[in-house]
């Protein structure tokens, strides 16, 4: 944006923006995490061992590495709003099936459709507030979609922890005749309709405008965002980035034409989205509750521990927001790392001494206080980086001509680690067991480290039209 444009930036139009695509990422939060709490409903409910609770806990992984995929490319055919509309949809229809699910196999189906809403809108809303946002504000932003994904992940905990405690338990009997995990899949309902009627007032990306030939609605567009004059030269600018021959986007476009190789940025986005589920940070979101019960918690402060490790996400994400637009993505990344790699190394010894007790597994001394501070450092380190940053910088790394197709197979990439991680940690917490599990995750988070420092170029306070790759 040009020196003296800023004053007519309409920042209360762009955070109304951004505010509703948001919910997206709200959305994304609480459909990954209402799962937390009904583990007890599902095993009691379809009679599932060890494998079936990591079944149907991973279903939604399937869809959502297929939605991130999907959407992507549908991003580039039907727009950016086009896209959360239907992942709308879908966020209500599973909550609806979830809850109504008389079988494993319904209730599978159903979390594969919000997998595919979940998947849409964790590629999706950083895409379209990157181009929708200035440069020099854009970083801020964007980390708003990861505030909003603990938000959703700390509503669904704090939802449960109140259902399961004015019922007397997660499988005891609340309103209607049904048990009380039901009703924390039918409460999601209510946010997905919200989301679906808001989506209807916000406009197109500019960007995608341009990329099907509507230059003067993304004009109309960007007029209302900066101004008439910082409009006609955005478009201008817009459309000068896209390819030579101005094509519209495909996936071939990854594929660097001289080389005939995959683009190296390709390549980077990739490493970013996988990185960020090998340091196993959904076994927290999707099975803390579970975890915290195997180490000699109650059910009731099992619960407890999701909602503050939910609050201590927020406080982290916020602290992104006051820094990544200052500091940059890079630094964020680089300290998160290493971070990461300390508190699960010292959550893996605080497990590795876990004895049989009384009243089953319990941390002797005072390891269980230290496995309960340095997983929510963990936690925190997480949020202050790779949990944010990773979203931001896929969501502005990647040149116009390829950022739906490469958001489309990063994204892709993202959700089958977390399917590979979070389907295989029941089994893994039996054998070989915690400590090892959480020293795998620690060595993931220590390699990060020199990736990012090696292969990751920081894209703070650089027009989207100039990235390169």
């Amino acid at each position: 944006m040009t020196e003296g444009s800023a004053e007519r930036v309409n920042m209360a139009f762009i955070a109304a923006i951004v505010a509703v695509a948001t919910i997206g990422g709200f959305m994304f939060g609480y459909d990954s995490g209402v799962i937390n709490g009904t583990q007890k409903g599902l095993e009691s409910a379809f009679a599932l061992g060890k494998l079936g609770i990591g079944v149907n806990v991973g279903a939604i992984l399937v869809g959502s590495s297929i939605g991130a995929f999907l959407a992507g490319r549908m991003a580039d055919l039907i727009g950016r709003r086009g896209v959360m509309m239907l992942a709308a949809v879908l966020f209500l229809v599973s909550a609806l099936l979830a809850g109504a699910a008389g079988s494993s196999a319904i209730f599978i189906f159903a979390r594969i459709i919000g997998g595919l809403g979940v998947g849409a809108a964790s590629v999706i809303s950083p895409v379209y507030i990157s181009e929708v946002t200035p440069a020099a504000v854009r970083g801020r932003l964007s980390s708003v979609q990861q505030v909003m994904i603990i938000s959703g992940l700390t509503g669904a905990f704090v939802a449960n922890f109140v259902l399961a405690r004015y019922a007397g338990g997660s499988t005891a009997e609340l309103w209607l005749g049904f048990p009380a995990w039901r009703w924390m899949f039918w409460l999601q309902a209510i946010p997905a309709a919200i989301y679906f009627v808001a989506l209807l007032v916000i406009p197109e990306s500019p960007r995608y405008l341009v990329t099907r030939g509507q230059d003067e609605r993304a004009h109309a567009v960007l007029t209302r965002l900066f101004g008439a004059g910082e409009a006609t030269r955005k478009v201008a600018e817009i459309r000068a980035s896209l390819a030579a021959d101005h094509h519209r986007p495909k996936l071939s476009d990854l594929i660097d034409k001289g080389s005939g190789k995959i683009r190296p940025i390709v390549w980077t986005g990739i490493g970013l989205a996988v990185f960020q589920q090998l340091v196993g940070i959904n076994v927290v979101f999707y099975y803390g509750a579970t975890l915290w019960e195997a180490v000699g918690f109650s059910e009731d402060n099992a619960l407890q521990i999701n909602i503050l490790s939910g609050a201590l996400s927020i406080g982290a994400c916020l602290g992104t927001i006051a820094l990544v637009d200052r500091i940059g993505r890079k630094p964020l990344l680089l300290m998160g790392s290493a971070g990461m790699a300390v508190t699960l190394a010292t959550v893996a010894y605080a497990f590795s001494t876990a004895i049989e007790g009384a009243n089953g597994v319990v941390l002797p001394g005072n390891n269980g206080l230290i496995a309960l501070i340095a997983a929510n450092l963990y936690v925190i380190f997480f949020n202050m980086s790779w949990g944010p940053i990773m979203w931001v910088m896929l969501g502005e790394m990647f040149p116009n001509q390829i950022r739906g197709s490469g958001l489309a197979v990063s994204g892709f990439a993202q959700w089958i680690a977390n399917a590979a991680i979070s389907v295989s940690f029941p089994a893994l917490a039996v054998s070989p067991g915690l400590t090892i599990t959480y020293t795998g995750y620690a060595i993931f988070a220590a390699i990060s480290f020199f990736f990012v420092r090696a292969l990751v170029h920081e894209t703070k306070g650089r027009e989207l039209e100039d990235m390169v790759g």
